[in-house]
């Protein structure tokens, strides 16, 4: 996912794009709106982040001028210092999807974009099954199957199963992992993905003698391989 993020406070922008790259976004950063305009014609983006005030011109302006650009507009948060009703009006009215009133908290942010993301991008019927080997995981059934036996997973263990097969051979950061499986990012809670992903090796036998890597990265995250 890439987003687009127009924000002239240097020191501001850079903690964003720092929230947004830990959790596995692209992020490309842009200081003024004309500046954003310029590249905006000729990239794509799947969400953007437009502060309001700006040194050339106010984040409203820039997207009223995207949308004379283009049909097909990416959704749009603002972030904004007025938490004034009539602003607020204004923004959501010219067409702005979402706002967050400054300084943002990295919990609120992603759980906004996320949020926003779901909305845009609904996720077609489930009905996807994984089978390697002996090793079956029906995401439509909610049901893994190992050596033709069924194996008892949590409801957040097998929604962790499918996402590791769905992404076999990336490596997936911790933070990331609880955005897009609790629905969480708090540093603390990242415990959690530990313990998930040492039930899982065992209960799945995703070892190395079973065809499997589940492995840790130091201070990155975690990476499904097949051991072939």
């Amino acid at each position: 996912m890439k987003i687009a993020l127009l924000e002239d406070d240097l020191a501001y922008a850079e903690t964003i794009q720092d929230w947004l790259q830990e959790a596995n976004f692209e992020v490309d950063h842009f200081k003024t709106g004309l500046e954003f305009l310029r590249k905006f014609s000729h990239s794509q983006y799947d969400l953007c982040i437009f502060d309001w005030a700006l040194p050339d011109m106010e984040g409203p302006d820039v997207m009223v001028s995207i949308k004379l650009k283009s049909n097909n507009l990416p959704p749009i948060i603002f972030f904004t210092g007025r938490s004034e009703e009539e602003d607020i009006v204004r923004v959501i009215e010219s067409g702005a999807d979402d706002y967050i009133v400054k300084p943002a908290s990295r919990p609120i942010l992603l759980a906004r974009i996320n949020a926003l993301l779901r909305r845009t991008n609904p996720k077609p019927s489930v009905d996807v099954s994984y089978e390697y080997g002996s090793l079956k995981v029906d995401a439509k059934q909610r049901v893994a199957m190992l050596d033709g036996e069924e194996v008892k997973l949590t409801d957040k263990e097998l929604d962790l199963a499918l996402y590791f097969l769905k992404n076999e051979g990336m490596l997936l950061s911790r933070s990331h992992l609880m955005n897009v499986v609790w629905g969480a990012s708090s540093e603390i809670e990242t415990r959690k993905v530990d313990v998930h992903v040492s039930h899982l090796r065992t209960k799945l036998k995703l070892t190395p003698e079973n065809g499997w890597k589940l492995t840790s990265i130091y201070q990155q995250g975690y990476r499904l391989e097949r051991n072939v």
